[in-house]
C-alpha cells in the first residue's frame, strides 16, 4: 500500500487549490474574487523509520510523522558496537 502510515492509516486526500485576485476588503479593497478553482493532493508526511515492534522484532516501516511524534511507534534503540568507557582512567 502506497503512501499510507502503516499504524494509523493516513492516506492521501484531495482537495482544491483555490486561486484569487484582488486585494480584500479590510485592506482596503474591493474584495477577492475566485479566478481558477483546481484540484490537489494532500500527501502524508510518511518517513521510513525502524520501529521496534510489541513483539520485539525490529522492521522498517513507513510511518507519518504525527505517529513518531505522539509515540504511536518506538524507534529501534541502536547500540553501540563496543564501549571502551574502561580503556582511559
Amino acid at each position: 500500500m502506497a503512501r499510507q502510515c502503516e499504524t494509523c492509516g493516513k492516506t492521501v486526500h484531495v482537495g482544491n487549490r483555490i486561486e484569487t485576485r484582488g486585494k480584500a476588503k479590510y485592506l482596503g479593497g474591493v474584495g477577492t474574487k475566485i479566478t481558477g478553482c483546481t484540484r490537489r493532493k494532500f500527501v502524508p508526511n510518511l518517513q521510513r523509520i525502524h520501529v521496534t515492534l510489541p513483539s520485539g522484532q525490529n522492521k522498517t516501516v513507513r510511518v507519518c510523522v504525527q505517529c513518531i511524534r505522539s509515540g504511536k511507534v518506538r524507534k529501534t534503540v541502536k547500540t553501540k558496537p563496543f564501549d571502551v568507557s574502561g580503556a582511559h582512567k
